[in-house]
């Protein structure tokens, strides 16, 4: 195993590190954003408000995530009224159709989990926070979200790990993340074992860190609740 090429490539990793860094942290704060009011939205007891969301996240979370990029970077472009309109510019760059893609995957996962959080909420918090006569607005920021955002932390740091190895699908839409980076090595050394092996070695780092960021939390915010 000649591991010289990969210790010399090491700004070409850095380049890739930083790219899907960048990639994972976007889509998780749009793909965030998005999520909290469709997870109310959810939750509510009209049927067919809920059941609108539900549909967007069914077909979402039942689809690969790589047809769903295809689609955005693609299959866009073979429409003429696409490529005449003022969102051509955004749509035919690689990272906007990448993030929007991966935002809009972990938004349907994000909100199902959200939306689970908020239904688990024991209903004598609900009652006290009427007895005290908070509005619904009120009590929604006060007691529910926060308490859904505290419980939903175990399923989402698994959310934001598989997100972490979804931005490897980046690399087919010529974005040079870690994923691209091994691919660029391997085409230059021809060392496909020593190519992906680092990189799969930098994502298990990642992933580690992630690990430990996500516990921290919970023994930080969601320990305490389940003590009581």
């Amino acid at each position: 195993m000649t591991l010289e090429p990969m210790i010399e490539a090491w700004p070409q990793w850095l380049l890739g590190l930083w790219t899907t860094l960048r990639l994972l942290m976007a889509a998780l704060l749009v793909g965030g954003l998005a999520a909290v009011p469709l997870a109310v939205l959810r939750s509510l007891p009209q049927p067919w408000l809920s059941r609108l969301v539900w549909s967007f996240t069914y077909f979402i979370r039942g689809t690969p995530m790589l047809v769903q990029l295809f689609l955005l970077y693609y299959g866009l472009a073979q429409f003429d009224v696409v490529r005449e309109s003022v969102l051509w510019p955004w749509l035919s760059s690689a990272w906007f159709c990448a993030i929007a893609a991966f935002a809009i995957n972990t938004c349907a996962y994000t909100t199902e989990l959200l939306a689970g959080a908020i239904r688990a909420l024991p209903h004598g918090e609900v009652e006290a926070a009427k007895a005290l006569g908070m509005s619904r607005g009120v009590m929604l920021r006060r007691i529910v979200l926060p308490s859904a955002f505290r419980r939903a932390l175990p399923g989402y740091g698994n959310e934001v790990v598989m997100m972490l190895h979804g931005t490897s699908l980046a690399s087919v839409v010529t974005l040079l993340d870690l994923t691209g980076a091994a691919r660029e090595l391997y085409a230059r050394h021809y060392l496909p074992f020593e190519s992906f092996i680092t990189a799969a070695l930098l994502y298990l780092a990642l992933t580690l860190v992630l690990v430990a960021l996500f516990r921290a939390a919970e023994r930080r915010w969601l320990l305490p609740l389940r003590a009581r």
